[in-house]
């Protein structure tokens, strides 16, 4: 195989047991090698020598019908995937939002079962992150954590100054009754979010504190802006916290009779495929989530890699991409 491949036998040897030391040169030409000679390695001898897995899994605390039915998710798990598929490791998806599965994560990680563990979307102070770590996993976070958990690296949008730039641009379009529909207020982005447009109207005349609270769904986001639509029939624009919350307002503004924007001016976060493609086209907060995904994934093979390593959290910037609704 080594000379199929062009390499030497501890290339070879490096790519069929998993390690993550091989050039993306060389792990392509032995994938090639083994493809074509038809060999198959023992995943159970080969484990027991390396005590890995070469599984790397995805634990998300949300339900799956959010995690398959919103946009973000899915565009998430790409841009892992994409990271991982340079390596040898592949990719477990796993829903846990119960104690019950959080124990069922716990005892995969115990058992050796996987290499690392990458979380995204957790609520509140989950004790899962800490359980992990001291079981010994590598973990890395997409978020960034609601408590002290230690050194566990993480992956985040910058939520308040994207935040921040929406509200700011519809003060500066001369809207003065300023509305925002925030995420959950158990998780950083929802917090970060809400403190980015409370910054943007800080100290200006005029600027409305008019506020209330969603869950990132588009139903949220119907209810909610009925709900400020009753606090104040003025209210001239909105900023909502996800462009699923911003389709729902779009709905009840309509169904209000309310044009947008030249009544209402709405706002969304994520420039996800719904901001293009809804009636009006959204003007939306950019958040990179495919590059999460990938930094996420970069996390966890640096950690695997060296296990002793330390590193920092990786935030990206957000951009504001403005089209007909505001």
């Amino acid at each position: 195989m080594a000379v199929e491949a062009g390499v030497s036998r501890g290339t070879v040897s490096r790519v069929v047991n998993g390690s993550l030391e091989v050039s993306p040169r060389a792990l392509k030409a032995v994938q090639e090698a083994i493809q074509k000679l038809g060999y198959v390695p023992n995943q159970a001898a080969r484990s027991l020598v390396t005590r890995r897995s070469d599984t790397v899994l995805l634990v998300v605390s949300e339900s799956e019908a959010r995690v398959f039915g919103e946009p973000f998710f899915g565009s998430l798990v790409r841009g892992l995937s994409q990271e991982l598929s340079t390596t040898s490791l592949q990719l477990q998806l796993m829903m846990a939002s119960t104690a019950r599965q959080h124990d069922r994560v716990e005892q995969l990680v115990r058992n050796g079962h996987v290499d690392g563990v990458a979380l995204i979307s957790l609520h509140g102070d989950d004790p899962l992150p800490r359980n992990l770590v001291a079981a010994g996993a590598p973990v890395a976070l997409n978020g960034r954590p609601m408590s002290d958990i230690g050194a566990v690296p993480y992956v985040d949008a910058d939520n308040l100054s994207g935040a921040k730039a929406a509200t700011e641009y519809l003060y500066q379009q001369g809207r003065r009754r300023i509305a925002t529909i925030t995420g959950p207020q158990d998780m950083a982005a929802g917090i970060d979010r809400l403190s980015g447009y409370r910054s943007a109207l800080r100290g200006r005349r005029g600027g409305a504190r008019l506020v209330a609270q969603g869950d990132f769904g588009q139903a949220s986001g119907e209810a909610a802006m009925r709900e400020l639509l009753e606090k104040d029939p003025q209210v001239d624009a909105v900023f909502a916290a996800s462009d699923l919350m911003a389709a729902g307002a779009l709905r009840a503004l309509r169904t209000a009779g309310r044009r947008v924007p030249d009544d209402v001016a709405v706002i969304g976060f994520d420039d996800s495929d719904i901001a293009r493609n809804i009636d009006p086209t959204l003007t939306s907060v950019a958040q990179p989530v495919g590059q999460m995904g990938r930094e996420l994934a970069k996390l966890l093979i640096a950690q695997i890699r060296e296990p002793e390593t330390r590193l920092s959290p990786v935030i990206l910037p957000t951009e504001l991409v403005t089209r007909e609704s505001a």
